[in-house]
């Protein structure tokens, strides 16, 4: 009995420190989902508005750091929501595509991917010398808006030996500027491919910088124009995006070092990055979920398992959404408005066009090949 207690020990404390954010993001998630619900029918008589449970859940994150503030009581279990909960939903939203599905998507999505990589990684290094954005923090701003977010900026920083306050600021342009876009690429993509959700989906998908970003918009935008393939869509091209970064990581190395020598400085310690995993596991759980559908989908097919199959996936379809919308709000909950104004206007300013840039390089491509191709 002792050793069963010692074993289940950590995870009691634990769960006692992660309780109350969980409860938090709960809550929160279920308000934003009848908020969602009530909009959508007509609350007191005010025009139908289909607005997603998703927008709604990172507004009211955002709108209660900024008034009410997040208790520090809440953020172990918080954190837990943002990385834990929402990476798994992310890795189930593979449920919803098949592999035939997943290389028909990837082949119209690569072009526009690497394109919006090019001219990001570019944009960038002109945009950070016009403003005069250290080379460092001009190199994360690239990564950041055009590969993945967050992760890719915690990944190239140990390589290019960053300064912390440099991958802070990274940080919080991708968040502050992905979450806009999260909030209001879905319209541009209703505007321009209301009818073929499958190009929404991949705009979405190499507009955005983050990849919880890219899921929350394909969200949105698929809960309110009822079009899941989107969301299949958005991730697919995202995941083209992230893959990048197995390459992009040596090769940013080399450039910052290739820079230092230029500029004549010496070689620093590093300055403590995280350690990241080159492919995170998020996305290897999403591709085992395309591949555990085709498979399943095939063997199931005209056997008396297909019921039960069906039900299987339908069933982790919508595990997949509450856990991203419970994840949404949690990122909600992580945005401070306050340390905007300490970053200063002009790497704000340069990671506003960078991400300008690769949004207009994502919607002429998409656009242009969807006319191709029709």
């Amino acid at each position: 009995m002792q050793p069963l207690l010692r074993v289940a020990s950590p995870a009691v404390s634990w769960l006692r420190l992660a309780l109350p954010g969980i409860a938090v993001a709960a809550i929160l998630t279920l308000l934003a989902k009848a908020l969602a619900n009530e909009l959508a029918s007509g609350i007191g008589g005010l025009p139908r508005l289909p607005i997603s449970p998703v927008m709604c859940a990172v507004v009211i994150g955002m709108l209660w750091r900024n008034t009410l503030g997040v208790p520090s009581m809440a953020t172990e279990g918080l954190q837990w929501v943002m990385r834990g909960l929402l990476r798994t939903g992310i890795a189930l939203v593979g449920l919803r595509l098949t592999l035939s599905g997943a290389s028909a998507i990837a082949a119209s999505a690569l072009p526009v991917a690497v394109s919006c990589l090019c001219v990001g990684l570019l944009g960038a290094t002109f945009i950070g010398r016009l403003f005069g954005v250290p080379p460092r923090l001009a190199l994360l701003l690239a990564v950041g808006t055009a590969v993945c977010g967050c992760t890719a900026v915690i990944a190239v920083s140990p390589a290019i030996r960053a300064r912390n306050d440099e991958t802070a600021f990274a940080v919080t342009c991708v968040v502050l500027f992905g979450c806009i876009a999260m909030l209001t690429y879905p319209l541009l993509a209703a505007t321009f491919f209301g009818a073929t959700p499958v190009y929404a989906g991949i705009f979405l998908g190499t507009a955005i910088h983050d990849t919880t970003q890219v899921i929350g918009a394909g969200l949105i935008y698929s809960q309110q124009h009822a079009a899941p393939v989107a969301l299949a869509a958005a991730r697919v091209a995202k995941l083209l995006r992230n893959l990048s970064i197995i390459f992009l990581v040596p090769a940013a190395a080399w450039f910052a070092r290739a820079q230092a020598r230029a500029a004549g400085e010496e070689e620093k310690a590093s300055v403590g990055g995280a350690r990241v995993d080159l492919v995170p596991l998020f996305v290897l759980g999403f591709v085992a979920c395309v591949v555990l559908r085709s498979v399943g989908d095939v063997l199931a097919n005209g056997t008396s398992f297909a019921p039960v199959w069906h039900d299987w996936m339908i069933a982790g379809q919508n595990a997949s959404e509450l856990f991203l919308i419970c994840g949404m709000t949690a990122v909600g909950l992580s945005v401070a408005f306050t340390q905007m104004w300490r970053i200063g206007w002009r790497p704000l300013a340069a990671g506003f066009l960078v991400a300008l840039l690769v949004g207009a390089c994502s919607l002429s491509l998409t656009l242009g090949i969807k006319h191709l191709l029709q």
